[in-house]
């Protein structure tokens, strides 16, 4: 059976996503600096230029990092290669959150499978406490075989999930319309690889084989190109050069990445929470029927 579905981007493509801004990076990729190991560092490895971070899960524990600074809007690109094999009941998890008891939260969680199987990426929205906002996906790759860069882009106007630079998903900032946004909490930057054998994998029937062994996942070359939180909501708000995110032609998406953005929807959405009428009892959140982009 043929899982993957490939198709090529265009150079231009790729360059037409990619915004560079020097004035307002924050880092180009040293995990030393910039993040601290939360949890179980004798399951975390890093290169010697700390450019390069791998995490390792076994029956012992998981593993988790989490960034120095809060952010207030941006852009976070992270490259990363999956456990390989057999990762069935797995989470590799990459977000935002703010940690406040009615927090925002921003997700990529990437659920293990069963060898041979498609990784599931499933993208989540935290907004004012409240989430039940999932999104599924199978990826058009094999992302264990390299390297694949995921990111986040966050302003004012939308939420955007991109693979590769591809847009995968949108969340529109609709709180004029009573639609819950993250736009005040200043959210940090979290990583980590755990058991999720309750549900990670066909709804917990397929569980972690331990024999298979331990899990490994890896992390390298990320870029953070976003507003450090020193307590001032207005600075980061503001449209600047620094605060490229803001500007006019990331209230939307440009009319190509609209093209790709359509294509994910169509040949590789698995779960949208707008279609399922059953969990939300025909009374799907406000957000369901409003425009993507």
């Amino acid at each position: 059976m043929e899982y993957f579905i490939f198709l090529a981007l265009p150079v231009f493509f790729i360059f037409n996503l990619i915004h560079i801004s020097s004035a307002s990076v924050v880092s180009t990729g040293n995990f030393n600096k910039d993040f601290f190991v939360s949890w179980s560092p004798n399951h975390v490895n890093t290169s010697a230029d700390g450019r390069e971070r791998s995490l390792k899960l076994d029956q012992e524990s998981g593993t988790g990092f989490a960034s120095n600074d809060m952010f207030l809007f941006g852009q976070i690109d992270m490259p990363i290669k999956l456990v390989p094999g057999y990762s069935a009941g797995t989470v590799v998890a990459f977000y935002l959150t703010s940690d406040q008891p009615n927090h925002d939260e921003i997700d990529f969680e990437f659920l293990g499978n069963v060898s041979g199987q498609p990784y599931i990426l499933q993208t989540n929205v935290f907004a004012d406490g409240f989430d039940n906002r999932e999104e599924r996906i199978y990826l058009w790759f094999d992302p264990t075989k390299d390297f694949h860069t995921y990111s986040i882009l966050w302003n004012l106007h939308q939420i955007v999930f991109m693979v590769d630079f591809v847009p995968i998903r949108t969340y529109r900032n609709y709180a004029d319309k009573g639609v819950p946004y993250p736009r005040w909490q200043p959210m940090s930057i979290k990583i980590s690889l755990w058991d999720g054998n309750t549900w990670a994998t066909r709804g917990g029937k397929d569980k972690i084989d331990w024999s298979e062994g331990p899990f490994i996942t890896s992390f390298r070359n990320y870029k953070i190109d976003a507003c450090v939180w020193k307590g001032n909501a207005r600075f980061c708000r503001g449209e600047s050069s620094a605060n490229w995110w803001h500007k006019e032609r990331f209230s939307s998406l440009s009319w190509t990445q609209r093209r790709w953005f359509k294509w994910v929807r169509k040949y590789h959405l698995i779960y949208d929470y707008c279609q399922d009428n059953k969990r939300f009892q025909n009374n799907l959140p406000k957000e369901c029927s409003l425009p993507k982009y």
